[in-house]
């Protein structure tokens, strides 16, 4: 909402030469150098006694803002996101795809002041840097942090409204990948990125098979509010954090035979699928807030949401996370029940699934939902997605 100043009425007239004007007037210098007195120091009766802290905040306020510094990066752990997938740039592509890159150019310099609008990654960014913050507070010297990269293809020419959509929102985005129309995708492992997120199933894909965690994300159907304080981050089970193995089973064999191996192998762990890497990550997180005997009060909190039947085929799954030394705090078995309306009692900043089944009833009910693009799920249907262009970021 744009700042509007009240009217003060009347201008009063100007004191004589020599004379002070109404009260609390007197030269422009002295009620400059008032305004600027801190408090407990003006010359008003009783103003000498006040607590010293409210002048050195007074003086606090006055020091400008000094940023946190960046992680390296080899400390870090690196989430690398598209600017498609951080801001909304709907109007901007489509006078790419009908008008061609320099028409694009010419109006992202002419509206290089005006901020893009959230987009879908946004609210997860947010969280992140939150869990920083708190990092920061307990561990002031470490670097095992959150470390957002904007991953794009943009022209440098954009990068200027790109920094000045972050500045506007108040995020801390040091490092940016601007490839001028080529991919960002041969610059991921550079950065030591844990997580991709574009709006590019392309470019997703081509990460998957580099071997680096990644999703195409998705703009909810309609908002639903999540936590500014806690990061909530939702994951499927089968060819997400585990390998696509007891899938491959169902598509070939059916439920009952899926049963039966799971049974049979319950106590043989699963081989790690595209995300086991960014779960394992959060843990080590988590861990830090819990060695200061914050459990119940940690900023991250992860769910297992999985069509898997519990009394059937979960046991494998939590299994297998326990010899990795992993955990989740939450673990939903829906036995092949919807997973949107569980999501949104969660509201987790992001849920990743591999079938797009799923991340369809995520959005539909308010979720952001990112779809994996791993395992036999994709060799069956292949996800309906709309044409992508080289501008796709």
């Amino acid at each position: 909402m744009p700042y509007k100043a009240r009217s003060a009425g009347p201008a009063a007239a100007p004191a004589a030469p020599g004379r002070r004007g109404p009260a609390g007037g007197g030269s422009s210098a002295a009620r400059s150098r008032r305004a600027m007195e801190p408090p407990g120091t003006a010359g008003a009766p009783g103003a000498a006694g006040r607590p010293w802290e409210e002048a050195k905040a007074f003086y606090d306020n006055l020091a400008p803002k000094k940023k946190p510094k960046s992680p390296k990066p080899e400390n870090a752990i690196t989430i690398a996101v598209s600017s498609r997938a951080l801001f909304r740039m709907e109007e901007e592509q489509k006078i790419y795809n009908e008008q061609g890159v320099e028409a694009y150019v010419k109006y992202q310099l002419d509206h290089e002041n005006e901020p893009f609008l959230p987009g879908a990654a946004f609210p997860f960014v947010k969280a992140l840097e939150a869990v920083n913050t708190q990092l920061r507070e307990l561990y002031p010297n470490s670097e095992e942090l959150f470390d957002i990269v904007l991953m794009t293809n943009n022209h440098a020419q954009v990068g200027v409204r790109l920094i000045n959509s972050i500045n506007h929102y108040d995020l801390f985005i040091e490092r940016f990948c601007m490839t001028g129309g080529n991919s960002p995708i041969c610059y991921l492992k550079a950065y030591h990125t844990n997580l991709y997120l574009s709006s590019d199933a392309e470019k997703v894909s081509e990460a998957i098979e580099e071997g680096i965690a990644a999703a195409t994300i998705f703009s909810p159907s309609k908002d639903l509010e999540v936590s500014e304080n806690q990061l909530r981050v939702a994951f499927d089970g089968d060819a997400v954090l585990f390998s696509d193995e007891s899938e491959q089973i169902v598509k070939a064999h059916g439920l009952d035979i899926f049963f039966e191996h799971e049974k049979a192998h319950e106590n043989k762990p699963l081989a790690q699928g595209p995300l086991k890497g960014f779960l394992e990550a959060l843990g080590k997180l988590q861990k830090k807030f819990y060695s200061k005997g914050l459990r119940m009060e940690c900023p991250i909190r992860t769910y297992l949401v999985t069509a898997r039947s519990a009394a059937s085929s979960g046991a494998r799954a939590l299994k297998t996370l326990r010899s990795w030394g992993l955990e989740t705090d939450e673990a939903l078995f829906l036995a092949g029940a919807p997973k949107g309306p569980l999501l949104k009692k969660i509201r987790p900043h992001i849920f990743f699934d591999d079938q797009m089944f799923h991340v369809e009833g995520a959005k539909e009910m308010g979720t952001v939902a990112a779809h994996v693009p791993y395992g036999v799920a994709q060799k069956h249907k292949r996800p309906a997605q709309e044409k992508q262009t080289p501008n796709s970021k």
